[in-house]
């Protein structure tokens, strides 16, 4: 059931722009390499963000807060895109969207502190907590160090819409002690 979800994510990023071609921009050029792609800017309260294949719209997962200035306890996270391919428009995921693949399942496991999970791949373990700055950071694990969450790359390279050709995906981060930039790549 998980692998199913997961598909259901890949396959709506794969089509998030139309039909390209996976690899693939309009016209046949190769998708860039990930490290090329557009980092957003300006979002005050983001912790991480997801991009993929075979474009550069993004994902962006940022603190949810109340109109007093907490955080909001029921939905912490607030994902949107920044549709880079429409002139970086920001815009709210579709119903689709959030509940089957770049949604988050929080669930609550402390005092300041949730676990988070992409409502597509459960197997991937996100945290989010004070840090020792008093500041709000993602963690997940990457090369078995905790590590604070800054970017997801889904590689994808063929495939249909329901079945893309997942190659792998990449998390990247900082070491949560030391800061030195941590990168991993898994197949799901």
């Amino acid at each position: 059931m998980r692998r199913i979800f997961f598909i259901v994510l890949v396959a709506l990023l794969y089509t998030s722009l139309g039909s390209a071609q996976a690899g693939m921009l309009p016209g046949g050029k190769p998708a860039a390499a990930p490290d090329t792609l557009p980092v957003p800017k300006n979002v005050k309260d983001m912790k991480f963000f997801v991009q993929r294949d075979p474009n550069s719209n993004t994902v962006v997962y940022e603190l949810n807060k109340t109109a007093q200035g907490s955080l909001d306890e029921k939905d912490p996270i607030h994902p949107f895109w920044i549709r880079y391919a429409e002139d970086g428009a920001q815009k709210e995921l579709n119903y689709i969207q959030r509940k089957f693949a770049y949604g988050l399942n929080t669930k609550k496991t402390g005092t300041d502190s949730y676990e988070l999970r992409f409502v597509c791949y459960s197997k991937l373990v996100l945290r989010l907590r004070k840090g020792p700055d008093s500041k709000y950071n993602v963690y997940t694990t990457i090369n078995q160090k905790e590590a604070i969450l800054d970017r997801v790359f889904v590689r994808i390279e063929g495939g249909t819409f329901w079945v893309p050709n997942v190659l792998y995906v990449e998390l990247k981060g900082r070491d949560a002690v030391t800061g030195k930039a941590l990168a991993g790549r898994f197949k799901p």
